[in-house]
């Protein structure tokens, strides 16, 4: 007795364990469902302690565990996307402390590093930018496109220092080199290194000659109050050399061969990795342009790895930011609606249409026995002459049938498609059914051979859709509309069909947002059938009673509307990011060879009489004596201030944009102020400064950028502009009488 009541005690502890650890299980499954992850998570850890045999709890924990981790993986990314790091960090590490080795959620973690790192070196590259060092923020800016192409920020930013150096370009070369000083040569077939010991001396410069070089090269070049840098270039240029600085103030000169180029000439390799082109036609445009021959190319990585100068490198890198750029997409509502009709009528007295006479016994009738043979005979049967009496007339169909029958129908078909195509892709819906098709081939000595194809019947439409820089799209429609009319027997016993169709193909153009409608493909079936009974039916009055009357009418309309809504759409590129600068058939350089005016009279020919030293290695062209001799140049100006404005070419209405004006050329000018003039009716300034119409802008010393954001009013295209009124400069002793040509003023589309 003892012993059953320990065996009952341990039964009933057991259940009450089971029922707690069962309780614990749907708690945590519950808790899971309403969104409590960690602590439906814990419940079912719980559960699984305290009942570690249990499979389905073991594999439930496991299940939600994975399904946990992965939305917290899946909040880290979109705070990511946001821009929220802190808050992704969170959900990744949430999710690793589930699973220390979710791949996703390291992946994650080194991709916010990656961020940080970025926001850094672009917050690095604007202060730069600032200061006006637009190489060394160039630099930082393109070590981030390196490792994200598609980095939003970079690419504002790398557009933005590039349209600023082609401003400053064709305002004029700011210089900032170590040998800029201006210079004035009049040689006449004069040594060329004797030129170039006259450039080293008068910039402070050191010119290391390769041994290549010829000795007795002579050169002839008359220069006035031209920088010594663009003397330096021309000079090399014209005698077939090139140079490679060594540093600050040391340049190599060697003969322009190819073979001096694989020797000095400095190489780099470089990856890039194409996201939304196919990499063959990247690299055909490279080989193309460029004339790059060692290049790599990985289809499977969708990278190509190339070596060659920095100068081309850069180039390339342009070209692939410029055309490495997303498919436009765009969102296709479509709405179809069916409206089917049909009426039935019905009415009238159905009479028999067949009176059947044979020879019938009631014994042949019940046993379902053929007919006998019918004859007439003068014996007949049983010798009484004929069988004439056994003569039964009966009726096949029901000898009356009144029909009063009257239906009428209604049916709407609506489906609402919504389909997101990339641009020049097909889009096809198909709203209806696979119809089977049984074909059957006999051949000899081999048998029958059965196959089955399907036949598409009901709504299909087939849209191919162009978009445009304009924001609109040009489509492609094709539509066709088919039912089948009837089934159609065929001779070896299988089935066939009568399909009706009704089809409509257009071209047509819509702007985002507008919606089209494609109607009018009716189908309108009408068939009335009078059974009469002959004779009795023209009876005038009474004759009705003798008609039956059937009338059929099927009508259907086919409506489609089709809305295109643009997803993504590209960007025209402004024309100072979209014009690169290539230098030569034969060498590809940074920057055009020019020279620089940098005083008045600067590119005039110089006179007959020496003005300046060197004396001794001059040979004098001759020229006509001059009446009057010529007043001396005045002495050149240290530098020209440059003010450049940029501002994106087009915005889109309800957007913000930002314009960028910079100053160079001003490091001898104290701190100044520039008047920002714009339209307020169109545009707003984000921040909370003036919005009257104007904007005082203040400059360091030095120069540098200032960025004024904008957000779009106007809600209706328009062409807006934005001006600089005026630049000042001033000190202690008050404003300085400082000439400051004005950058022209730059109109903004808003679409």
């Amino acid at each position: 007795m003892k012993t059953g009541k320990h065996v009952l005690l341990a039964l009933v502890l057991a259940g009450i364990a089971g029922c707690a650890t069962n309780n614990a299980f749907v708690e945590g499954k519950r808790l899971i469902a309403e969104g409590k992850l960690d602590t439906g998570l814990a419940s079912l850890e719980q559960a699984a302690r305290e009942n570690p045999d249990n499979l389905e709890i073991r594999a439930v924990l496991a299940r939600q565990r994975e399904a946990v981790a992965a939305r917290f993986v899946f909040e880290g990314e979109a705070a990511r996307s946001t821009g929220d790091l802190e808050a992704a960090e969170r959900g990744f590490r949430r999710a690793l402390e589930i699973n220390p080795r979710h791949e996703r959620a390291l992946a994650g973690l080194e991709a916010i590093n990656m961020d940080r790192r970025h926001t850094a070196a672009i917050k690095r590259a604007e202060e730069l930018l600032e200061r006006g060092e637009y190489a060394v923020a160039s630099s930082e800016v393109r070590s981030v496109l390196q490792e994200n192409p598609m980095h939003r920020d970079a690419r504002r930013l790398i557009q933005r220092i590039t349209e600023m150096e082609v401003q400053a370009a064709q305002a004029g070369p700011v210089l900032k080199t170590a040998f800029k000083k201006p210079i004035t040569l009049e040689f006449r077939d004069t040594g060329l290194k004797s030129v170039f010991e006259i450039l080293a001396r008068t910039g402070g410069i050191n010119v290391v000659f390769d041994k290549d070089v010829k000795q007795d090269s002579k050169t002839t070049i008359f220069v006035r109050e031209t920088n010594i840098e663009d003397v330096f270039k021309l000079l090399l240029v014209t005698n077939q050399l090139a140079h490679k600085v060594l540093n600050e103030n040391s340049v190599l000169i060697y003969p322009n061969t190819p073979a001096k180029q694989k020797e000095y000439q400095e190489l780099m390799v470089r990856s890039f990795f194409v996201t939304n082109t196919d990499v063959k036609q990247m690299v055909a445009m490279v080989k193309g342009l460029i004339k790059t021959k060692d290049m790599h190319v990985d289809e499977k990585l969708n990278l190509f790895v190339m070596k060659d100068t920095p100068e081309a490198i850069r180039l390339v890198e342009r070209l692939v930011a410029l055309n490495d750029l997303a498919d436009p997409e765009v969102m296709l509502e479509v709405e179809v609606l069916e409206i089917g009709r049909n009426k039935l009528l019905n009415l009238g007295l159905q009479y028999p249409d067949q009176l059947n006479v044979n020879y019938l016994t009631a014994a042949s009738a019940a046993g379902a026995a053929p007919f006998p043979p019918f004859q007439i005979s003068s014996a007949g049967v049983n010798g009484n002459g004929s069988n004439l009496d056994n003569l039964i007339g009966f009726v096949a169909n029901p000898a009356l049938v009144v029909n009063l029958k009257r239906q009428d129908g209604i049916i709407n078909v609506l489906a609402n498609p919504r389909i997101r195509v990339k641009n020049r892709e097909k889009a096809k819906i198909l709203i209806g059914d696979k119809v089977p098709v049984v074909t059957t081939t006999a051949a000899a000595n081999v048998g029958v051979a059965s196959s089955v194809s399907y036949l598409d019947v009901g709504l299909k439409l087939d849209v191919e859709s162009t978009i445009s820089l304009q924001d609109e799209v040009s489509m492609k429609v094709s539509l066709e509309v088919s039912n089948i009319v009837k089934e159609v027997k065929i001779s070896n016993g299988g089935l066939a069909y009568q399909v009706g169709t009704r089809t409509a193909a257009t071209t047509l153009a819509l702007r985002d947002g507008e919606t089209q409608v494609l109607a009018g493909l009716i189908s309108d079936d009408e068939r009335t059938t009078l059974s009469k009974v002959p004779g009795l039916a023209e009876l005038p009055w009474v004759g009705k009673l003798f008609i039956n009357k059937n009338v059929t009418r099927n009508k259907t309309e086919i409506a489609l509307l089709i809305t295109p809504r643009i997803v993504r759409n590209i960007t025209r590129p402004a024309k100072g990011a979209s014009e690169v600068h290539f230098g030569t058939e034969n060498a590809i350089a940074v920057s055009p060879l020019m020279i620089g005016k940098v005083a008045p009279r600067a590119l005039a020919m110089a006179s007959s009489s020496p003005t300046s030293g060197a004396d001794a290695n001059r040979q004098w062209p001759s020229a006509p004596p001059r009446e009057e001799p010529r007043p001396p140049p005045p002495p050149p100006a240290e530098g020209t201030p440059v003010v450049t404005l940029a501002a994106p070419e087009q915005v889109s209405a309800g957007q913000e944009f930002a314009v960028s004006v910079a100053a160079a050329g001003v490091d001898a000018l104290p701190p100044g102020e520039l008047e920002l003039n714009y339209d307020p009716a169109a545009l707003e300034p984000v921040d909370e400064g003036d919005k009257s119409g104007t904007r005082v802008l203040k400059l360091s010393k030095g120069g540098g950028a200032v960025d004024v954001r904008f957000r779009i009013l106007a809600q209706k295209p328009v062409t807006t502009q934005i001006s600089i009124g005026n630049v000042s400069f001033k000190d202690e002793s008050g404003p300085l009488p400082v000439p400051v040509p004005l950058p022209p003023a730059v109109n903004v589309d808003i679409r």
